[in-house]
C-alpha cells in the first residue's frame, strides 16, 4: 500500500517525466505484477515519460517502449533494445515467444557484457 500511494503522490504533482528508480524492488511477486499493470494502465491514459530503473529483466521488458542496459563501467550506456511488444500488455504477453526473445537479448546484454566486447 505504501508503494501504491508514493507513486500516485508521484503523479499528483503533474510531472512531465516521472523517475521510478526500483519501485516495486521490494514487494512480493504478485503485489509486483498487479502493480506493473496498474502502471500501465495509468501510463496508458496519462501517455507520460516514465524512466524505470530495475535491476529485474522481465521486468524491464513487461513494462518498456526501450530498455537501456547500463555498462558494468559506471555511467555509461551498452546497449539500447526496442521492445516491440503489443498493447495492452497481458499476461499472454509475459508468455509469448516474442517476450522470451526479448528477454534473452536484454539478459545477454546484461549478464555477458565482457563476452561481447570487441577484442582489443
Amino acid at each position: 500500500m505504501k508503494q501504491r500511494c508514493a507513486i500516485a503522490r508521484a503523479y499528483a504533482v503533474d510531472p512531465q517525466v516521472l523517475l521510478m528508480d526500483e519501485p516495486f524492488g521490494a514487494l512480493d511477486a504478485l503485489t509486483r505484477v498487479q502493480l506493473q499493470d496498474q502502471l500501465l494502465r495509468t501510463w496508458s491514459q496519462e501517455k507520460r515519460t516514465v524512466l524505470f530503473i530495475t535491476h529485474d529483466v522481465d521486468e524491464a521488458v513487461y513494462l518498456a517502449n526501450r530498455v537501456v542496459v547500463m555498462a558494468a563501467g559506471p555511467g555509461r550506456i551498452h546497449r539500447v533494445i526496442d521492445v516491440d511488444l503489443s498493447y495492452p500488455r497481458t499476461e499472454e504477453i509475459r508468455l509469448s515467444a516474442e517476450f522470451r526473445r526479448i528477454r534473452n537479448e536484454v539478459w545477454t546484454s546484461v549478464y555477458h557484457q565482457d563476452e561481447a566486447a570487441p577484442a582489443a
